[in-house]
C-alpha cells in the first residue's frame, strides 16, 4: 500500500471491468497493451493513490475475476473520489479512456463501481463483483455509486 494518512478512516474502492474485442497479444489490443505498465505507474504515482489489484508481472491482465477470459479487472483504493477522478481523466489514462472503443466492446452490465471501505480494508475481487451487481440492480446508492452521483465519505463519531 502506499502511505497514508492516519487520519483518515475511510477510503474509495473502485472496480471497473473491460471487454476485450480481441485476446491481449492481439496486434489490435497493441497500443493498449504496450501503454499499460505506463499508466499504471501514473495510478501508483498519483496523489490520493493507496493500492491497486496487480499480480507479478505488475497489472492485473492475467487476473481473471469472470467466466470470460475476455473481461479484464482493475480494482483500486483511493483516498477520495477527486483524487480517482484526476487520475482517470487528467493523466495519460484520461487519453486511453477517451479512445477506449478502439479496444473494448460496450458492457451489457455495470462495469465501473465505487464505495468507501475502512481505511487498510483491502478489497476482494468477489466483494467489488457484488458492488457491481448492486449498482446494476439498485442504481446509485451508499453501497455502490459512480461518479454521477457519488456518495460522501462516511463520518466517523468519536463518541
Amino acid at each position: 500500500m502506499a502511505s497514508q494518512d492516519s487520519s483518515q478512516a475511510y477510503y474509495l474502492a473502485q472496480i471497473n471491468i473491460a471487454l476485450m474485442k480481441a485476446p491481449l497479444h492481439d496486434p489490435i489490443m497493441a497500443e493498449f497493451a504496450n501503454a499499460l505498465n505506463a499508466v499504471n505507474a501514473i495510478a501508483d504515482q498519483s496523489q490520493g493513490f493507496v493500492w491497486r489489484l496487480k499480480d507479478g508481472d505488475g497489472n492485473a491482465t492475467n487476473i481473471r475475476a469472470f467466466d470470460d477470459p475476455q473481461i479484464l479487472v482493475n480494482l483500486s483504493v483511493w483516498q477520495n473520489v477527486e483524487s480517482l477522478k484526476t487520475y482517470v481523466y487528467q493523466s495519460l489514462h484520461g487519453s486511453f479512456f477517451v479512445r477506449r472503443r478502439a479496444w473494448f466492446e460496450k458492457y451489457p452490465g455495470a462495469h465501473f463501481a465505487m464505495w468507501w471501505i475502512p481505511a487498510g480494508h483491502i478489497p476482494s475481487i468477489e466483494e467489488a463483483k457484488a458492488k457491481l451487481d448492486h449498482l446494476w440492480q439498485h442504481g446509485d446508492s451508499e453501497t455502490a455509486f459512480t461518479f454521477a452521483k457519488p456518495h460522501p465519505q462516511p463520518i466517523v463519531s468519536h463518541y
